[in-house]
């Protein structure tokens, strides 16, 4: 799939029609990226009752159809079913349908059509890789996140998204001091690593989650990455993933000290920002080396070193050597300073990123467990075995997200040469138990069809960053079948899982992506605004006239059922996500303070990095001609997409464009000449059109273009 889902209008005017007569709707709720072939696939169709959008009302027909959306063929037929006998779901606040139409298996691109009602889905494709671009784009948010490098085409994709380098400015991160005392004395070189999220500060404890999951989205898929993601890197023989994951890991070698213990953290002493990046030229600082930074040192080193040193690419095993002899000496340092570290972030506004004492031990517990795996010292497999029982995972047999990071250390264990096999029997005696049966809101829950919309948390975790919480959901049963757990009910762990990625992509209360400019990779609704510095509120990257929107892929933090504005707030509620019912405790808005956008719409390194590991379990092997460019590989291009009320079209030859609407009525006709030409489309209405270029008589390609005010 390329940037667009491209169609010949020729020879759909030889099948005598060119697109069915329905409008869409986003009240037939699908993935909008699409579905693998033999998946279960469900549609949610959704007649709110309660909320922001109560006075929308549909009801659907009791049978539903599906179509190849080129055609208009019909593939199949088959029934609606009132989800609960019809009731309201309290969370959702709607009424719900269930449309399953897992019989369609042929690859191809369809819609979902409502005869009674004369309206269709929006398009989606059924492909074994159909997530692959989803995932690309995905990874290549890091990109964006660097920090001390300039982003610059081709690898930005578009001019828009560059910028020079950043954070090397005077008293910066080349020369960052102690925030407690910040003399020459103490200058150390941090440049590097990753913006945490849409504020450019740096954090280690951030980097425990991040950094885990990539490592496990490799090594459970490595054929979902490839060495062509259009990074500086691509092309070194180096997976991209592991290119990426090596511009934070330098970064935090940098942050380890001589003795083995890790740095804190680096950022200004105040709030700052700007956009681009490198208009932050306030003084950043570095705090002191903590022991609960040092343990997360030892963890990602040491997991890291495990990957690395399976690369066939000597200079990558090197690495991996490297990265091992410092999580050594990272847990030596722990075992001659014993204790914990209580970090009070003096010196600076940002966040604290210190973590509770029991993090810290289970911190402990998830380095001895790739300490072991990666140096078979019996030394790590006795700590493993001494602790294990004191995870409350363990303690409580209730495995939920908050904990995954040692959820997937715990369950790595069991499968690592020369464990224990009384503690892996535990282990995976503990993890079946709690999946299947003690916590009601994992299979149970899937079982008894608690969520209309096939991604079940209780109200109680709809709380900031619910996002990366889901994804961590849909990977805890996505790991029952990597690990063999309870094999009995392999299906149904792997349709649980796929349903959290569904709701990523469509199926939920929006009817929206729950991320930016999803049109790269298939979707047709999705996130116009995050909480970023760069891609900001006020700037081009926002749903203003001129909208670009911010770099396909970030993945906002979602849903927050307790959101609340700043105190200093004075103006109405803000409904959404005020409220409302729980799942639609949500808006798409980027404005900062003191509305605090950030609660919903901030993304962040930990955020990706669990959509990736759970979307990268249902990738296939990669195309590398598929990689996100802003087809800047075509004649022509498109920009902004989604436009507002004026387009630019950028062509390297002259040619004729066409528009038409969604059900193949001409709405402009304009002669293009080579360079960027500008196109008027302020009277036409909201929603999706088609692009067809054509130059001295041949029709080159037809785009998707998305109209939104």
């Amino acid at each position: 799939m390329k940037y667009f889902h491209t169609l010949t209008l020729l020879s759909l005017f030889i099948t005598g029609a060119l697109f069915s007569q329905a409008t869409f709707t986003s009240q037939i709720r699908i993935d909008q990226v699409g579905y693998r072939t033999t998946d279960k696939k469900m549609a949610v169709v959704s007649d709110p009752q309660v909320g922001f959008n109560a006075s929308v009302s549909y009801t659907p027909s009791s049978t539903l159809e599906v179509h190849v959306y080129s055609s208009n063929a019909l593939v199949y037929s088959g029934p609606c079913a009132a989800w609960n006998g019809g009731a309201t779901n309290t969370q959702s606040g709607d009424k719900a349908w269930w449309f399953d139409f897992s019989s369609v298996t042929a690859p191809g691109e369809y819609v979902i059509y409502d005869p009674a009602n004369g309206v269709e889905s929006f398009p989606f494709h059924i492909s074994d890789d159909v997530y692959d671009n989803a995932l690309r784009c995905a990874l290549r948010t890091y990109y964006f996140q660097r920090c001390g490098i300039a982003k610059q085409m081709p690898y930005s994709g578009n001019a828009n998204y560059t910028d020079v380098v950043c954070h090397h400015g005077a008293l910066q991160d080349l020369d960052c001091r102690a925030v407690t005392n910040p003399v020459a004395g103490t200058s150390k070189d941090l440049s590097g690593g990753w913006h945490d999220a849409g504020d450019y500060n740096k954090y280690v404890n951030f980097t425990l989650a991040t950094m885990n999951y990539l490592m496990d989205a490799y090594e459970q898929n490595p054929t979902a990455f490839d060495d062509a993601n259009n990074i500086p890197e691509s092309g070194n023989g180096v997976p991209d993933i592991l290119d990426e994951a090596k511009w934070e890991l330098d970064w935090l070698l940098k942050m380890q000290l001589s003795d083995g213990s890790e740095l804190m953290k680096v950022s200004t002493a105040g709030f700052t920002g700007g956009t681009p990046p490198s208009t932050e030229t306030a003084q950043r600082f570095y705090g002191a080396a903590q022991s609960s930074s040092t343990r997360t040192a030892a963890c990602v080193f040491a997991h890291a070193a495990i990957v690395f040193k399976a690369q066939p690419s000597a200079l990558m095993q090197a690495y991996g050597d490297t990265l091992l002899a410092h999580a050594l000496l990272a847990w030596t340092w722990l075992q001659n300073n014993p204790g914990y570290s209580n970090y009070t972030n003096s010196g600076f506004s940002s966040a604290n990123p210190e973590v509770s004492h029991y993090d810290q031990d289970a911190t402990s517990f998830s380095a001895a467990v790739y300490l072991y795996a990666a140096t078979n010292n019996t030394t790590y497999r006795t700590f493993v075995d001494a602790n294990y029982t004191n995870l409350q995972p363990y303690q409580w047999t209730y495995w939920y997200p908050f904990e995954s990071v040692y959820q997937n250390a715990m369950l790595y264990y069991t499968t690592t040469p020369g464990a224990s096999p009384g503690t892996v029997n535990a282990i995976r005696n503990n993890c079946a138990n709690s999946v299947t049966n003690n916590n009601v809101d994992l299979l149970p829950a899937y079982l008894a069809n608690t969520d209309p919309y096939l991604a079940y948390m209780k109200d109680q975790d709809y709380v900031w960053n619910n996002n990366q919480f889901k994804a961590e959901t849909g990977s805890i049963y996505a790991n029952m079948n990597r690990y063999n757990i309870y094999a009995a009910s392999a299906a149904d762990f792997r349709d649980a899982s796929l349903g959290y990625l569904h709701y990523f992509h469509g199926v939920n209360v929006f009817g929206s992506c729950f991320l930016s400019n999803a049109n790269a990779f298939g979707g047709d609704r999705f996130t116009m605004q995050i909480y970023h510095g760069w891609f900001g509120d006020g700037t081009i990257y926002d749903s203003t006239a001129n909208y670009l929107g911010p770099p396909p892929g970030y993945l906002v933090c979602g849903v927050d059922y307790y959101f609340a504005p700043d105190a200093a707030y004075t103006g109405p509620p803000i409904a959404p996500p005020m409220n409302q019912p729980v799942q639609k405790s949500y808006k798409d808005w980027n404005t900062s303070w003191p509305e605090n956008s950030w609660q919903c719409s901030e993304v962040g390194i930990y955020t990706e990095a669990a959509y990736i590991k759970l979307l990268s379990t249902y990738c296939n092997a990669p195309i590398a001609t598929s990689v996100y460019q802003y087809e800047e590989n075509s004649a022509w291009d498109i920009y902004p997409n989604p436009a507002a009320y004026e387009m630019s079209i950028n062509s390297t030859v002259p040619g004729t464009l066409l528009i038409y609407n969604s059900i193949g009525e001409k709405t402009v006709q304009q002669h293009i000449v080579e360079g960027v030409n500008r196109v008027d489309i302020s009277e036409l209405a909201p929603g999706i059109y088609f692009c067809s270029f054509s130059s001295k008589g041949e029709l080159l390609e037809t785009k998707k273009l998305m109209i939104v005010r």
